[in-house]
């Protein structure tokens, strides 16, 4: 009892913590003024994706993620996929919406690296070359075998986060590193608890992504709890924190030429 009261009251302190430098994060970083709405707020090229067109040659797959627009940006992110084959002179966007359609799963809503409602993006992944050429088949598998396409809750899930990391769960060799304030991630349905992280790669016990524990090559070690995560990554040392992120070594796009 001792100690679940000792655990309790550092996790509970780590969260005011984590909040209270999400926060001030957020309003030193913000891009739009606080009254911004929605429907003007930013939606440009953030200059972060490659040229497709100058690239033709090469095949790329790229992964992003951004805070989500609103108060809500304070605690979660949006993440989305872009991907071409050599040859083609043009990126293929998919990531989960809750607005606009029954079906949840959509192709090119957006620019491939656009600000997000007024956040800038961060590159999560970054593979090129005849890697990403063997990926992608396997990625658009993925897509097509995400089994809640027409279900959306920003809370426990499933959303544009657990898309994403079914992907990475499908296509290992992406070595997918979900941030820890990236809630929906840990989604399982309530008849299949135990199963592969987000990286694909270790193993992940999760009830409806409400309460479990993640060992991964990418996560490194992740508790949940209401879902919001607390973990350490030894891979890239860092902690890995609710509302925030990571704290520590970054974990950069790999990019195979």
């Amino acid at each position: 009892m001792i100690a679940i009261k000792w655990f309790s009251l550092v996790f509970v302190l780590v969260l005011l913590l984590s909040f209270g430098y999400s926060y001030a994060k957020a309003s030193q970083t913000r891009e739009e003024p606080a009254g911004q709405s929605w429907s003007t707020a930013r939606r440009d090229s953030a200059g972060i994706a490659p040229d497709p067109a100058k690239l033709k040659s090469t095949a790329i797959v790229q992964i992003y993620a951004a805070p989500t627009y609103g108060w809500r940006g304070l605690v979660a992110v949006h993440p989305w996929i872009i991907f071409k084959r050599e040859g083609e002179t043009q990126f293929t966007r998919y990531d989960v919406i809750s607005w606009g359609s029954t079906n949840v799963v959509r192709r090119n809503y957006a620019i491939p690296d656009g600000y997000w409602f007024g956040s800038q993006p961060r590159l999560l992944v970054d593979h090129r070359g005849a890697q990403a050429q063997m990926m992608i088949p396997k990625i658009e598998a993925a897509i097509k075998s995400y089994p809640y396409p027409r279900t959306y809750h920003a809370w426990p899930g499933p959303n544009s986060n657990t898309f994403m990391a079914h992907i990475g769960r499908e296509v290992p060799e992406l070595e997918l590193d979900m941030p820890s304030n990236a809630i929906g991630k840990d989604y399982r349905g309530i008849t299949n608890p135990i199963g592969l992280p987000p990286s694909g790669r270790g193993v992940q016990v999760s009830l409806l992504g409400l309460l479990g524990v993640t060992l991964g090559v990418e996560e490194g070690l992740e508790v949940n709890v209401l879902g919001l995560n607390l973990g350490i990554d030894v891979k890239n040392p860092a902690l890995r924190l609710p509302f925030v992120g990571r704290v520590g070594f970054d974990n950069p796009g790999k990019a195979e030429l």
